[in-house]
Parts: structure tokens; sequence; C-alpha cells
């Protein structure tokens, strides 16, 4: 079993900043892939970014590229979302997710086994 905490989310300013990030507890070592995903009232959820846990490569949606960053600190099974330059439409509840299979698409939400219960960022004009 693998257990997701995330933190760091809150109401900023459009152009602001935030820093989100996702604890891992548990059987860490399954992990391959960590996700961020998030999800507005009445939107389907959207896969965000993600970080290979081995390599480092990374992968974002095309609406983030350029804004947002994802980034590890292994020795603390920590994952990071640096969101700049934020925009309305970034309000979400945003999730991490850990994938625990190699393989498939890097921002499916179906191939991510564990999932945190969110953090909300509001993002005002």
């Amino acid at each position: 079993q693998v257990q997701l905490v995330e933190s760091g989310g809150g109401s900023v300013q459009a152009g602001g900043s935030l820093r989100l990030s996702c604890a891992a507890y548990g059987y860490t070592y399954n992990i391959h892939y960590t996700g961020w995903f998030r999800q507005a009232p009445g939107k389907e959820r959207e896969g965000v970014a993600s970080i290979y846990v081995g390599g480092g490569d990374t992968s974002y949606a095309d609406s983030v590229k350029g804004r947002f960053t994802v980034s590890q600190d292994n020795a603390k099974n920590t994952v990071y979302l640096q969101m700049n330059s934020l925009k309305p439409d970034d309000t979400a509840m945003y999730y991490c997710a850990a994938k625990i299979k190699y393989g498939g698409r890097p921002l499916e939400s179906s191939d991510f086994t564990y999932w945190g219960q969110g953090t909300q960022v509001t993002v005002s004009s």
C-alpha cells in the first residue's frame, strides 16, 4: 500500500505562484511514476504533469507547459509541482497519484493506482 498526502494549495491572484507537495508513505519502492492531476467543478479530471521516479523524465499537459515544473526529492519521497504565472483557469482540486507499472501514457489517470486526497488551488483574476 502507498499513501499520498498533498499540501501547498491555497488562494492566489492571477500571475502568482504556488508550490504543491506530495509526500509518499508505505511501499514507496513500488512507485515508478508520480503524477499531478486536477479537476475543476463540472469538468473532467485532467493530467497536469508527471515524473518518472527512476530517471526524472517529465511530461506536461500543453496547458501548463512553460509555467509548471514537476520535480522530486527521492530522499524525502516527495514530489513537487511548482506553479508559476497562474491563471483563473488553473483553479481546481489538485491530486497527486502514483503509478506502479511501466508503460502507458504519462498523463493517463487510469494508469495510476494510488491517489491523494487533493488540495484546492484557487486563482482569482
